[in-house]
């Protein structure tokens, strides 16, 4: 068992906090979506009404490959953390090897600004810890990762989980969902969702497959798919998985294709896909069946939109999907895995059960795997003797 924030003594403690504040952003580095700031702010608020002496902030933005890269700089998720808090925040012009300015609120400069984030380096993390008396995670958009600032770190100070991973936690629990349980899959790839896959196809009743991987199923059933992408190595794959749970498995009855993206789409049945045509989504006969099956559950689990979502063009088929369980929800319980879905479906995001801040942590956790900064505050919980450990 992990503990939560409410066991921590905050009262004139240095408090480390590891969010995930990796919020999307337009050319100019500019902030298109704050979700994941605003999720953050329970467990922020929290921590300062526990009167600590100091709230230090730590967080990781886009993928810079351990360079400085400006865009990267977290000063305007500082502005709209300070915003939303309506407190003052200074944000530092590193994460290490700095004095920690004296303000209530720090929030440390790009973790991944440094290779030894992602390496889960030892000293690195003593690094961090020097500044704080007791460390708190509640970046569950990165729990499926072994970094320094959610792993190591726990060898050297008590730690605790916060309130977004607790109700992240909780919400994703499907050891035992209502029925009719139906998925909803429509990633690119089988290659890195076949563990999701095969744990989903051992608890549902029905699972519905859209998006470009959908392809690769119809091709392993010997359709033509055209341009289309396929990973043609795990064609095998699809066909033992077709073949073992040929009356889970609904795929699409006809698509959108075209000759790219920008052309003038067409409706066909899949089996008459030309050639020289690349798939974009599910036609409105398939968008029909899925709706028919979705009307019959009573829980979803949903991963990945039905088509390319980002062209206007493809919208339709995730559109009505996200309609029909967004206004059914008294009646089915409809669980949204992060990622892209989250961001297709975020007008909506208050109507359903759940909307997750992490899309890989949340597939691994469903998986069933092992999400490496959770584990690394069980073993904190059991182990910690309340003094800093050295290297």
């Amino acid at each position: 068992m992990i503990r939560f924030l409410t066991k921590a003594k905050l009262k004139d403690k240095r408090v480390l906090l590891r969010l995930d504040l990796n919020v999307p952003l337009d050319k100019k580095g500019n902030i298109t979506d704050d979700t994941r700031i605003k999720k953050s702010i329970p467990t922020i608020k929290y921590i300062l009404s526990k009167k600590p002496t100091q709230l230090i902030i730590m967080s990781h933005l886009g993928r810079p490959k351990a360079k400085i890269i400006p865009k990267l700089k977290l000063i305007n998720v500082a502005r709209r953390l300070q915003k939303l808090l309506k407190q003052n925040i200074i944000k530092t012009r590193d994460c290490i090897n700095i004095k920690i300015p004296n303000s209530k609120i720090v929030l440390l400069e790009n973790l991944r600004f440094h290779k030894q984030e992602k390496e889960n380096n030892r000293a690195f993390a003593k690094k961090l810890t020097d500044y704080a008396d007791i460390y708190i995670n509640d970046a569950f958009g990165t729990a499926h990762r072994k970094h320094a600032s959610n792993n190591a770190i726990t060898k050297f100070l008590p730690s605790y989980a916060g309130f977004l991973i607790k109700q992240e936690l909780e919400k994703l629990n499907l050891k035992k969902p209502k029925k009719p349980f139906i998925a909803i899959l429509g990633c690119a790839k089988i290659s890195d969702k076949i563990d999701l896959i095969k744990a989903l196809l051992n608890k549902v009743d029905k699972l519905l497959i859209g998006g470009l991987i959908s392809f690769t199923f119809l091709k392993a059933e010997g359709y033509e798919v055209g341009l289309t992408r396929v990973e043609t190595s795990k064609i095998r794959t699809a066909k033992a998985l077709l073949k073992k749970y040929k009356k889970k498995i609904i795929l699409p009855l006809d698509v959108k294709v075209a000759l790219n993206p920008n052309a003038k789409p067409q409706t066909t049945h899949i089996d008459k896909i030309q050639k020289n045509k690349i798939g974009y989504d599910i036609g409105p006969d398939s968008v029909k069946l899925f709706l028919e099956e979705l009307k019959k559950s009573k829980t979803v689990f949903w991963n990945g939109p039905l088509g390319f979502y980002e062209n206007k063009k493809y919208k339709n088929s995730t559109n009505q999907i996200a309609k029909l369980l967004s206004k059914n929800t008294k009646k089915i319980k409809t669980i949204i895995g992060g990622g892209d879905t989250a961001n297709a479906v975020r007008l909506l995001e208050k109507e359903f059960y759940h909307v997750s801040t992490g899309g890989g942590a949340s597939l691994e956790f469903i998986s069933g795997k092992e999400l490496p900064a959770i584990k690394a505050l069980e073993i904190n919980a059991k182990k910690f003797k309340f003094k800093i450990i050295t290297d």
